[in-house]
This record gives C-alpha cells, structure tokens and sequence, in this order.
C-alpha cells in the first residue's frame, strides 16, 4: 500500500479551526448577553435533559475549561481530517450522540457539559483505530496520541475527581472503541498478491494445497499412466500372396 490516502487539504486546518471558533463564539454569546446556557446540558434520566445531547459539547463553564478543551480538539480533528478523513464526519456527529447518550443513561443527577467527551471519542477512536489496522503510520499515530493524551485515562474513573463529569469521559471513550470497530477503512487493507490471502480462498479446492494432507505431509495425487496393451506387429490377411522365383544367368535370385 503506498500513502497517497494520506493528501493534505485545506479542511486538515480549517475543520478543527472552525469548530473551536464556534465554540468561543458560543461562550462569547453566554458571558456577553449573560445566558445561561448550564440548563441545555446533559440532565441524566431526565427526558428534558436529553437535548443535552446535541447542545452540551458547545457549553463550557468557565474560560478555563473551554481553553483545556480547544487545544486537544485542535490536534485531533487536524489528525482525524488528515489521516481519516473519509470517517471524520460520521466520528463527530455518531461520538456526540452516543456518548451523550451514555451519559444521560449513567451520569449523575446534575448538568454535563463541555466538548470533553467528544475529546475522549477522538482519542479513543485514533488509538484504537490504528492498532486495528496494523499499518504502520497509524499505529505511530496510535502511539502519540498516547503520549500526548494517555494521561487523560485516569478520567474515566469516578474517584480521581468528583468535580468532573467522568461519566462523559468514560462514554467518549467507550463510543470511540465501538466507532473503531464499526467503520471499516479498507483503503489502509494490506494488498492482496497471493490467492491464500482472498478471504473466500478454500484450500481444498487450490490445485497446490492437494499436494497436502492436514497434518502437512505431502501426498502424489497424480493418477498413474495406464500401460498400453500388448499390439502384435504382425499383419494378418486373408488375401492370398502368390511368389514367383526366377532364375537368372547371374544367378540372382528375384
């Protein structure tokens, strides 16, 4: 497989640049005109909290917390646009629903906000993702964004930090998993070169594989050549044959 897949485009930079300004524009609207905009997020088991769903990832507390989340967002949807950009759509718009849909199931009785769940989606869908696909780039993808974000696992757990909502985390991250088995990206498959390397390959029909029993001994299927039967070289007549001899002067017999 060569890298061609891997193209840089003008969405690598302009994706993740808009969605963070969008979200500073969101808070800018709620501290400017003084909204309060905490009710719109994730009420668990709480059927007018479920439009928390779709609004909570643009609500942000504070300018600290939306400042924690603009950069990891920054770097992984550049990452997710350059290295998946066939699935960076469907990873956005599936992380947010069901990982906010998780947290409405297992949350606590209180509002969850902030795009730090769908954080936990990207970084757990690039991971995972990579390994699955076993090729080299993406696995080295894989591995910085452990290194950069493998700090954020503790998160997930509700006695790190009771002020956080680790419900959100952890359903980011289960949704991110669950993504990465789901989208298939068969442009990162390794080439196919040889027939045993088809996925409806059958060793049993394959004219080489018959040289071989299960246990990998070979075996002479070739069916042994038939012997000809004896065929006399003698020519049988019935037509009559009449000799007649002369004698010359030179004495040689005709």
């Amino acid at each position: 497989m060569n890298d061609n897949h891997f193209k840089f485009s003008n969405y690598v930079l302009a994706l993740p640049l808009f969605f963070v300004l969008f979200l500073w524009v969101i808070y800018w609207i709620q501290i400017r005109f003084d909204f309060d905009f905490y009710q719109h997020g994730i009420y668990p088991r709480d059927f007018s909290g479920l439009q928390g769903i779709l609004f909570s990832p643009f609500i942000h507390e504070n300018l600290g917390h939306l400042y924690n989340n603009s950069i990891p967002l920054l770097v992984l949807l550049a990452a997710m646009q350059y290295f998946y950009p066939k699935q960076t759509l469907g990873v956005i718009v599936f992380g947010i629903l069901f990982s906010g849909l998780i947290t409405w199931i297992i949350g606590r009785q209180n509002y969850h906000i902030g795009a730090s769940g769908l954080i936990y989606v990207l970084v757990s869908f690039i991971f995972f993702k990579g390994i699955q696909t076993g090729y080299y780039r993406l696995v080295a993808l894989s591995l910085s964004v452990i290194l950069l974000y493998g700090g954020m696992i503790w998160y997930v757990f509700p006695d790190v930090d009771q002020s956080i909502s680790w419900e959100g985390h952890l359903a980011g991250f289960i949704t991110g998993f669950i993504i990465s088995l789901f989208y298939k990206t068969p442009e990162y498959a390794k080439p196919i070169v040889y027939d045993w390397q088809k996925p409806d390959f059958n060793p049993e029909e394959d004219a080489f594989m018959k040289h071989f029993d299960e246990n990998g001994n070979f075996v002479n299927t070739e069916i042994p050549e038939e012997e000809p039967e004896n065929i006399s070289t003698y020519f049988n007549s019935d037509v009559s044959v009449h000799y007649i001899i002369t004698k010359s002067e030179d004495k040689t017999v005709y």
